[in-house]
C-alpha cells in the first residue's frame, strides 16, 4: 500500500468559496531513484545544451506551476540561461558547482556543495561552472532563454 499514490479530492477556488472538483492522484517521487537512473555526463560544455548530447544526464521529475522540477548529473560547465517567467530554485544534492550570476555587467560567483541551494532571481542570466559530479535539482519556470556568449544585458 505504501507504493500506491494516495487519492485526494481536488478543491477549486470559486468566488471566494472552495468547491469539490475532480479526483486526482498525488504521487510520491524518489529523487535518489531518479538520479540513479541518469548517466553521468563528464566534460559537459555549454554547446551540449543544443545538440542533445546531454539528454541522458537529465530527467523531469514533475510539472510545477509554469515549469518543472528536474534533476541532472554532470561535470563541467553550462551555457548562460535565464528564466523570464519567475525565480529558479537550484539545489546541489551531491558534488559541487559554482553558480555564476550576471548583474549589471558583473559576475557574482556562489559556490554550492551538497545540501545547499540558491534562488536565482527572475530574468537573471546565470550558468554553472567547474561542476564536479554535480547532482542538481532545479525548480525551473518556463520559458528559458539560452546563450553561449556572455549576455550583454
Amino acid at each position: 500500500m505504501a507504493d500506491r499514490p494516495e487519492r485526494f479530492v481536488e478543491l477549486s477556488q470559486g468566488q471566494g468559496r472552495m468547491s469539490e472538483g475532480a479526483v486526482f492522484m498525488v504521487e510520491k517521487k524518489s529523487l535518489t531513484d531518479i538520479v540513479q537512473g541518469l548517466t553521468h555526463l563528464a566534460g559537459r560544455t555549454p554547446a551540449m545544451a543544443f545538440d542533445g548530447v546531454a539528454d541522458s544526464a537529465f530527467a523531469k521529475v514533475a510539472p510545477y506551476r509554469n515549469g518543472a522540477i528536474s534533476v541532472g548529473y554532470y561535470s563541467g560547465n553550462t551555457e548562460w540561461e535565464r528564466h523570464p517567467g519567475g525565480d529558479e530554485i537550484v539545489m546541489c544534492m551531491d558534488g559541487h558547482t559554482t553558480v555564476v550570476l550576471l548583474a549589471n555587467g558583473e559576475q557574482q560567483r556562489i559556490d554550492l556543495k551538497a545540501g545547499e541551494l540558491v534562488v536565482v532571481p527572475q530574468g537573471r542570466w546565470h550558468r554553472f561552472e567547474n561542476s564536479v559530479r554535480l547532482k542538481v535539482m532545479g525548480v525551473t519556470p518556463e520559458p528559458t532563454d539560452h546563450s553561449l556568449d556572455l549576455p550583454q544585458h
